[in-house]
């Protein structure tokens, strides 16, 4: 008898196959081991034999990695809308004018960074400085704090070179702290703007029929504002809160100012996996004081104090089940304003139905709903810093409102929407400009309501953090009824943008605005001054067209430098009548991050 061993690889669940291949093995080595020998008679009998396996050596392999599923690419990240004449589906605001064009200021700049500290100064033509200070924690569980301060400024402007300088200076001071799934957090604000009243006339011959000193018609806003709050982080809970409180004053260079105090919160209770009940309100309480400007008959008008109170809540009842998400409720409001004949208290319907056709593709929604708009001198200042003294500031009240869209994400970083809005408004306000110093605006209501159509719709498309474009327009119609035209309100508005990411070494940006003319006043020459003038016709205003590029070139991984181009286009456009913005403006300098 015969034994031949044989060595296998093969431990734990894996012997079974090492048995087959020893037995495979010895039958084939079998006959090659008798080949070896010299040639026997056959006899006719199979030899007897006998095999043994021996196992004396184990080889550990590695174990083989499987995909039993696709590869999942990370959605696009979320983008930061701020669009203006935005309508969110309760709490729907007044058609506020935002415009994305600042007057005399750079453009809208890149997003902050995310974690570390940076330093930027920069330099350009109109004697323009620029500077931005970013101080913040790095990313952690336990707390977040920050610093922000920036200032921008320019001494020549493109109306008698000093006569149209301005200063913008803001600070922003934050921390967060978190315990569990609740944050809690503060922020303080600090701001100082400097303007100019650079619209006065011109004579025929372009000389001014005045020039006024630059400190004579220099306008200074002052702004603090202070804020606590807490929230729970996780939506999943059954107890859910958003609350704040805080606090905002603003003064301008006369005898203007407004303080502020603010109140909100949100809080939602699940009654059970597919519905829940909230509460959102928001109440505001203003000490205003303020001077007429002064007249003929009445060089040194007396002061003007009120006091304006604003509180609505939003009570609703939510429910999500399968592709349907519906929400009842009622929004209530109370505005002491009495500009118009606008009752002071309001009752909106707050009703929303959503129907999602395709998961995380597209969606469609319709609602009835309206609210009152907060107006406040603080806001206001931001829209427009050419205002005029003894304001008559007024809440907007919108309602009722009907609205319907879509959301859709038909490809992987692609993103749609579009909506209508049909509402009707009562104490809209429009911008024009005054009959006594046409340089300063008034605010004029249409004291039988405003009929507002908005048609909205967005794109964006982000391809891997690498190339990103986009595009925002809204269609507004205003139906008035005493005002012969929309002041200061753009029929269309319309803006496109995008980013390219090249090699991660050079950031190239694009920014284009088209607002359609709006209208203001012209009005005939006074025959003395301070004399209420006489209104020659409206005047519709040149069309916005703005185009602004920039680069951002990384040298080090903490040096780089950028150029930025703004209005290439050349058009002194004026956004409000009588005040034309700058024509080409370069500006560029460095950047220092740690």
């Amino acid at each position: 008898m015969k034994r031949l061993s044989i060595l296998t690889s093969h431990t734990g669940p894996r012997s079974a196959a090492g048995l087959v291949l020893a037995a495979v093995l010895a039958g084939g080595l079998a006959p090659a081991a008798a080949q070896t020998q010299p040639p026997k008679k056959r006899t006719g009998q199979i030899e007897e034999a006998e095999i043994e396996i021996v196992k004396e050596r184990v080889n550990l392999l590695p174990e083989a990695t499987r995909n039993y599923e696709k590869i999942k690419l990370p959605a696009p990240p979320k983008v930061e809308r701020k669009v203006a004449y935005t309508f969110p589906d309760f709490r729907l605001p007044a058609n506020r004018l935002a415009p994305s064009v600042k007057v005399l200021t750079i453009r809208a700049e890149e997003p902050t960074p995310l974690t570390g500290n940076l330093v930027k100064l920069g330099i350009g033509n109109y004697g323009t400085f620029y500077g931005r200070g970013y101080f913040h924690s790095t990313r952690n569980t336990d707390h977040a704090y920050g610093l922000d301060i920036k200032h921008i400024s320019s001494i020549q402007g493109p109306v008698d070179g000093k006569n149209s300088r301005m200063s913008e200076n803001s600070a922003h001071l934050m921390g967060e702290l978190y315990r569990g799934t609740g944050a809690f957090g503060a922020t303080l604000d600090f701001g100082r703007e400097r303007y100019n009243f650079y619209g006065y006339e011109k004579a025929a011959n372009a000389s001014p029929v005045t020039t006024p000193e630059s400190a004579d018609i220099k306008q200074i806003f002052s702004r603090f504002a202070v804020k606590a709050y807490a929230h729970n982080r996780d939506p999943e809970q059954v107890l859910t809160y958003d609350a704040g409180i805080g606090y905002r004053y603003w003064a301008d260079n006369f005898a203007a100012s407004e303080n502020d105090v603010r109140l909100n919160a949100k809080v939602g209770y699940a009654l059970s996996e597919s519905s829940r009940i909230t509460v959102a309100a928001d109440a505001s309480f203003i000490s205003d004081k303020d001077q007429a400007a002064p007249t003929t008959g009445n060089p040194n008008p007396a002061s003007l104090t009120r006091t304006r109170t604003f509180v609505q809540a939003t009570p609703a009842y939510e429910f999500l089940k399968n592709n349907i998400a519906v929400t009842v409720g009622a929004t209530l409001g109370y505005s002491s304003d009495t500009t118009t004949n606008v009752s002071k208290t309001s009752a909106y319907p707050a009703i929303r139905l959503g129907y999602t056709i395709e998961p995380e593709k597209f969606m469609v929604y319709a609602g009835l709903g309206g609210a009152i708009q907060r107006v406040t001198r603080y806001d206001l200042s931001t829209e427009n810093p050419w205002l005029n003294r003894g304001l008559n500031v007024a809440d907007t009240h919108r309602g009722p409102t009907i609205y319907a869209g879509f959301t859709s994400t038909p490809a992987r970083g692609l993103e749609f929407n579009a909506r209508a809005t049909f509402a009707r408004d009562r104490n809209l306000y429009f911008y024009l400009n005054n009959p006594i110093d046409p340089t300063r605006f008034d605010l004029v209501y249409d004291r039988q309501g405003t009929t507002v159509l908005n048609l909205h719709g967005e794109l964006l498309y982000n391809a891997a953090e690498k190339f990103r474009i986009g595009t925002r327009m809204d269609y507004n119609t205003y139906t008035l009824k005493n005002l012969p035209a929309p002041f200061h309100r753009p029929e269309f508005q319309g803006s496109v943008f995008g980013t390219y990411n090249v090699f991660d070494k050079l950031m190239l940006g694009v920014e284009g605005y088209f607002y359609s003319a709006s209208y203001g006043i012209s009005y005939r020459p006074a025959a003395t001054p301070s004399a209420v003038r006489t209104a020659d016709f409206y005047r519709a205003t040149d069309p916005v067209i703005d185009l602004n590029l920039r680069a951002d070139y990384r040298i080090t991984p903490k040096i780089s430098i950028f150029v930025m181009g703004n209005n290439l286009v050349n058009r002194q456009y004026q956004r409000f009548y009588g005040y034309p913005v700058k024509g080409i403006n370069v500006l560029g300098g460095a950047t220092y991050t740690f």
